[in-house]
This record gives C-alpha cells, structure tokens and sequence, in this order.
C-alpha cells in the first residue's frame, strides 16, 4: 500500500528499498552540461542577520541561517528540483509500515574534526530537538519520533508515534542536518558538509572555506564562500550590480528591470508557495473577535496587492496556506472577495469603528508588508477604521515583532510538505503558530492524514483542514509570492528550486564561477 502511495509522486522506491539514490543525484540534476571550474569566491547576501544568528541547525529560523547551516552540514536527505528526496548522508532507508524505518548510512563520510559518521550521531541529532531545552524550531514535527536507535555498525532505525510516508521529505529540513554525538557548543561548525567554517561573526557575516576531504570526490568547486546581510533592499541590489556581491534573494519586483538591463546580471524567477500574511493573534484583543478578522480579510484587496505590491510577480491566493503548485491544494474552497461592507459589518460587531487607532507592524522583512499594510490603511478609512502602520526596520523583526504583536505580518518560507507546514504553523501547539490559533478538529485530521495512505482520502482531508483555516484561522495570505532573486551571470550551475532562495539553501556545493 505504502509503494502505491509512493509511486504516486511522494517518492520512488526501487529494488534496493524503500527509498534509495546515490548521494551525488541532486548535485547532477543542479549542473549544466558545463565542466565546473575550480577556484574562486562567491559573496552572497541575504535579506535578514541579528545577533541571533545560529550555528545550531535546530534553532535555524530564516534563509539566512539555513543558506549557512547547509554550507557546514549534511542531511540524511535532499530534495531535488522537482522537490523528491535524494539520498544524502543516508544511502537507504526501508519501511514497510511508514511507522518502522530503517536508514543505512554512508560509510565514508568524516566530520570537519576528523572523527566519522556514526548511528550514536543520527540518534543525537534527531532525538535532541524533542527535549524543550534545545529550543529546536522543529519540535513539533520531532514529537513524531518515538526513537532513535543504532540497529548496526552503520544502520540506525527511526520509529514514528505513527505512518507518516513523509518521513525522507521530512528530513531534509534544515533544522535535521546531522551534527557531531554531544555537541552543545555551536560557536563553530562541526558538520560533514562540503565546507569548513573559518569565520562566524552573528549579524555581521559567515565565512566558508573547501573541506579537502569532503565524501563527494571533486566537490565543491569554489574555494570560499561568504554570506552576510543587507536589509535594504535597494542597497542589496546595488551591491550585486557594484559587483561587491554574486547572488541576492528578496528582489522587489521593481528592481527586477534594473537588474535584467545591466549586463552580465539576471533574475531568476520561482514560483513556490511562499507567502507575506497578515497575522492577526487571537489571543488578545482585538484578535480574540472572530468578526476582527474576518472584518480585516475582508479589507484585503488580493488582485491589487498582487500588482502594486509584487509588480504581477505573485500568484492570488485565499487565505489558505498550500498554494496551486501543491498537489494538496484545494481548488474548490470559493475566494474570498475584497468586499469593504462585509469588513464594515464584521469590524462594526467587532466594535473598532471610529475607535482608538489600532497599530499594523509591518517590516521589509517581511516581504511586501509595508505595501500591503498601506493598502489596507487606505481600504480602512474608507469605512471608518484606523490603522496606524508601524514600519519597523528587519534588524529584529522576527525575534521582537513577529508573533508577539496583535496585528502584523509574517513571512513564510515554503515547506516541503503539507504535513511539515501544517505542522509547524497551524498545530495548536508549534512553536511557529503565529496567530496563536487552537483548534482540536485540525490537530486530529493532521495525525490522521499523515498515516493515510490513500491518496484521494488524504487529498480531502487536506482539504478539510485548508477550509479550517481559510474560515477560522488568525492569518490573512494576499498572494503567493514568485521568489526573486538577483544573480552574477558568472555564476554557474544555478538551478530553481520552489522551495527557497540560493536553490533552497543548498546552493553551495553546487555551483561555480566561469572563467
């Protein structure tokens, strides 16, 4: 039943196991016909650094912290370009019940300290982001693992509370790259991945050099890699044209021009179900009236953030988080119209017309919030409510803003999975449920989708669950973002993967500079 579901799209089995594939599978499906060149140095910026930035995979929270874990460490999976898990550190892993899965793992690969991959690595590394002291950003996703256990020399076995055929998707996640047996220190890296780190300074800038004795012959290519943060947009892009840096994500469409018309420079474009969401909290006024903010969905006008906000470079959506490249998405859950007397009838038995202003927080690290959040200000004078936008700066948004204001915006990588997005944002207790929202009939459906092994079956419970949170969720979604990025045409061996920037964080190992 299992292999039914798996050669359905999720995965595909072989004769080896469940789920087998050479380690080097993504690095051949990521290059050009080109021969790589070796040497040379790329800069990369990002939109986001702070203080908390973090070697510790389990705490990573934003692209900037996953493009720098993957540069020192390996998962037991990858995704590939059409986003199937690729074998990595693992070599098989074998189920016969998506509850019991034994994983084999590769026998030639060291960590940067010399000492080799053992099962005693694996075990700590995906048991400690059950324990609440860690702070893992994934252990709401973790609590599905029972445990963890060496079952050989070079075999650990994985038993889950529950099926969930899921599992190799799941583990490509940043948060579960494999660290070293014991480590509690993380003011340097430890990893097994393609680079050493010879510089880590939190919110200035991460330095990667080649680790020489990498298990992928003749990878990487470049010698160095360096990643900091620019917050400024404008000032991002005119580093890259300055030719101070390689590659740049969170590209506002109305650079895009400028970008495309400079030689030697391009976009590239992804379509993925990243999102910018109004996040109203639900537990506390004014959030906690359900006419609040079904009043402030009402206030969104979609097709006109999608052109003044994002230039077209987005996708209308309907407040449901899985977006129309999503095999799960749910097509027949009816749109959700601007319609400012509805947001005048609800927010008026809400009780906030004509009352106090109420503060919208909004930040450039959150992409396209300040735009949306000035067009629902216009949308809402016009019927007599008054926001006053506060436009933070990104430097400390997402640890002193997001989440912890009643009305705001997040941004929202995409997810691999239904279930991991589920999981992380809309389960009662993740710890990234931005809008506080609880409800006992979604927790439910989620267990029992991801033991489900029939397609259809699980499709609609998807389904159910997206209705739930189209009409009781604490989250407005405009759009879906196309994902923007801003690149050297030196840059070799770029491919778009829909899950992040920098081809979803990995692109480190991967590509190249020309001659």
């Amino acid at each position: 039943m299992i292999r039914s579901v798996l050669a359905g799209g999720l995965m595909a089995s072989s004769a080896g196991g469940l789920l087998t594939a050479s380690g080097s599978a993504f690095a051949q499906a990521a290059t050009t016909p080109a021969t790589p060149r070796r040497g040379g140095k790329v800069k990369i910026a990002t939109q986001s650094s702070s203080t908390a930035d973090t070697l510790d995979p389990a705490k990573t929270s934003h692209s900037t912290d996953y493009t720098r874990a993957h540069l020192f460490y390996n998962g037991l999976t990858k995704l590939d370009i059409k986003l199937a898990p690729v074998m990595v550190l693992a070599e098989e892993m074998n189920t016969d019940d998506a509850t019991l899965w034994t994983v084999k793992l590769r026998k030639d690969v060291r960590f940067h300290d010399g000492k080799p991959l053992t099962p005693a690595d694996v075990v700590f590394s995906l048991m400690r982001h059950k324990d609440p002291a860690t702070g893992s950003k994934v252990k709401a996703i973790a609590d599905q693992i029972e445990s963890v256990k060496a079952s050989g020399a070079n075999e650990v076995q994985i038993k889950l509370t529950g099926p969930n055929a899921d599992l190799p998707v799941i583990l490509a996640t940043a948060q579960f790259l494999i660290i070293r047996d014991g480590t509690t220190s993380f003011t340097k890296a430890n990893g097994t991945g393609a680079f050493k780190c010879s510089e880590f300074t939190p919110g200035v800038r991460t330095v990667g050099v080649r680790n020489n004795e990498y298990w992928k012959p003749g990878m990487p290519y470049l010698d160095e890699i360096e990643i900091f943060g620019i917050p400024d947009e404008a000032a991002r892009v005119n580093a890259l044209l300055s030719g101070d840096v390689h590659w740049i994500n969170e590209v506002n469409p109305r650079s895009t021009s400028r970008i495309k018309a400079t030689p030697d420079f391009g976009i590239l474009e992804t379509k993925s179900g990243l999102y910018s969401d109004l996040v109203i909290r639900q537990d506390s006024a004014p959030g906690k009236s359900m006419d609040f903010t079904l009043g402030m969905k009402y206030l969104i006008d979609r097709q006109q953030i999608k052109t003044a906000a994002f230039r077209g470079y987005a996708v209308v959506a309907n407040d449901q988080p899985i977006d129309p490249t999503n095999r799960f998405f749910f097509a027949g859950l009816p749109q959700r119209p601007y319609d400012p007397d509805k947001a005048k009838f609800h927010l008026g038995k809400a009780g906030v017309l004509g009352s106090t202003p109420i503060p919208l927080v909004a930040s450039v690290a959150a992409a396209g919030s300040v735009d949306m959040a000035m067009l629902m200000q216009q949308s809402a004078q016009k019927i007599g409510l008054t926001l006053d936008v506060k436009r933070l700066p990104a430097d400390g948004y997402w640890s002193n803003q997001w989440m912890k204001v009643p009305l705001g915006f997040g941004n929202i990588n995409p997810r691999p999975s239904a279930d991991i997005l589920f999981t992380q944002f809309f389960k009662s207790d993740a710890t990234w449920n931005e809008s506080g929202w609880k409800n006992e009939q979604f927790d439910q459906l989620l267990v029992q989708a991801r033991g489900q092994t029939d397609f259809a079956k699980r499709k609609q419970m998807y389904a159910d669950m997206q209705v739930l949170i189209h009409e009781k969720g604490g989250i407005g979604i405009p759009v879906f973002i196309t994902n923007l990025e801003g690149y050297s045409t030196k840059i070799k061996g770029i491919e778009p993967i829909p899950l992040g920037a920098f081809m979803n964080y990995t692109s480190g190992e991967y590509i190249w500079l020309s001659a």
